[in-house]
């Protein structure tokens, strides 16, 4: 395993190429393109439009074939016909047509188009005679991606507004199994405080998951992070294991009350389930488990994004915290693994120079690059001729870091006598 990571840290080309397990972490291949459902009911009956499916399955696939502006520019270009074609009244053709813009939501977010993301999920959320679970899955886009741009208040705000949606619906009129859509709206929610760092609120938010049967995809995964943050690692792992075996089965549309865009669109919580659990075994001291799970975890991301997108250095700084926990814990040495690592990490996630203002500076994916430079700082600190690098490096960090739970220190260390324990969602980049 150490070679392997020696390679992994030092290679230029794809690390896909570099390093392959084989193994139940997903599907043995690419996501199928569509896969916008997490849950287990299904509405392809008298309301399946086969056309607009068709439709929706080719934009998206044509778009993610070739990664480049003028696939995604067609794939945007079919899902408008798309839309155009749904001119009839009433909530089936409502919900087509949110079902049209939470993919082309989804297309945007994948070109790192935040702003028309939104403004097509709004549309969706504002369709007043579709589903809940369409309006419910727009606006649980709409937070992961505010959570990502490390928009807290905005976020909390569309939260609180879903909650009042929900409250708005009596369950025999929300459409579909609404305990489902209840219990994905709470976890929205509790994702935001998980994230804002308030565990207790977050405890409210999940009281009613208890009974792992309420709860799939993206929100049982927002409920095994709050179990992992709080040490109650066991059930933390059967929820992450849940959220893996139940997406792997998902091959199409299933459950109107249980769509996903963006970065929380089922590939994103299949992949960030993985990524838990490779944290997950870290932080149980399962550092062989860890290495094998987060490092495919890394080859799915490459394969689903790209090999260079910032994704790729959010697994790898989980990797190279992995060794220094690991290094810690078993008396031994890995800084080159860790420096090259984290090197790598800091390339992929475009980390701005040392010469700005980690306060001040916006920075895409805040946290991760925080982590990545502060545990850098530390592989350079314990080299004589580097000191004075790392602690440059150490203060940009810590000025940059916002975590409101744990400081920077103790973020790293998951060994601190705090028994605080660090964990990175990787639907928004953001650190639990």
């Amino acid at each position: 395993m150490i070679l392997k990571a020696v390679k992994l840290s030092r290679s230029t080309t794809p690390l896909s190429r570099t390093i392959r397990f084989s193994g139940p972490v997903s599907n043995g291949s690419v996501s199928p393109p569509l896969r916008l459902l997490h849950d287990e009911t299904n509405i392809n009956g008298p309301n399946s439009n086969p056309v607009v499916l068709q439709m929706i399955n080719y934009a998206l696939s044509h778009a993610r074939s070739q990664k480049s502006g003028e696939s995604y520019g067609q794939g945007l270009l079919v899902l408008e016909q798309c839309l155009s074609t749904q001119t009839s009244e009433g909530q089936c053709a409502e919900n087509w047509r949110g079902i049209a813009l939470l993919a082309m939501s989804t297309l945007l977010y994948e070109r790192g188009n935040f702003s028309e993301a939104i403004e097509k999920l709004q549309r969706a959320e504002n369709l007043k005679q579709s589903s809940l679970g369409v309006r419910v899955t727009a606006m649980e886009a709409i937070v992961g991606l505010h959570l990502q741009s490390g928009e807290d208040d905005t976020s909390s705000v569309v939260a609180d507004n879903c909650l009042g949606l929900l409250r708005r619906f009596k369950p025999e009129s929300g459409g579909g199994d609404y305990s489902m859509v209840k219990a994905r709206t709470n976890a929205v929610k509790g994702l935001v405080e998980l994230i804002h760092g308030d565990i207790e609120s977050a405890e409210s938010c999940f009281k009613e998951f208890q009974e792992n049967e309420i709860c799939n995809g993206s929100a049982a995964l927002s409920y095994g992070e709050y179990l992992h943050a709080t040490r109650n690692y066991s059930l933390a792992k059967e929820f992450y294991r849940k959220v893996i075996e139940v997406l792997a089965e998902k091959k199409d549309f299933s459950d109107l009350n249980a769509l996903g865009s963006c970065n929380m669109a089922l590939e994103e919580v299949s992949l960030a389930a993985n990524f838990a659990l490779g944290q997950l075994e870290a932080h149980m001291g399962n550092f062989a488990d860890a290495e094998e799970i987060l490092t495919r975890a890394l080859t799915k991301t490459e394969e689903f994004f790209g090999s260079n997108h910032p994704k790729v250095g959010v697994v790898l700084t989980c990797l190279a915290l992995m060794f220094r926990n690991k290094a810690a814990q078993e008396r031994s040495s890995a800084i080159l693994i860790q420096e090259g690592l984290y090197r790598r990490a800091l390339e992929f996630l475009k980390a701005p120079p040392l010469e700005s203002e980690g306060e001040e500076t916006k920075i895409d994916r805040r946290d991760i690059v925080a982590l990545a430079r502060g545990g850098y700082a530390e592989t350079l600190s314990v080299q004589q001729n580097r000191k004075g690098e790392g602690e440059k490096m150490k203060r940009w960090a810590e000025a940059a870091w916002r975590n409101h739970r744990m400081s920077l220190a103790e973020a790293l260390d998951f060994s601190a006598p705090s028994n605080k324990v660090l964990v990175i969602d990787g639907r928004t980049s953001r650190a639990i």
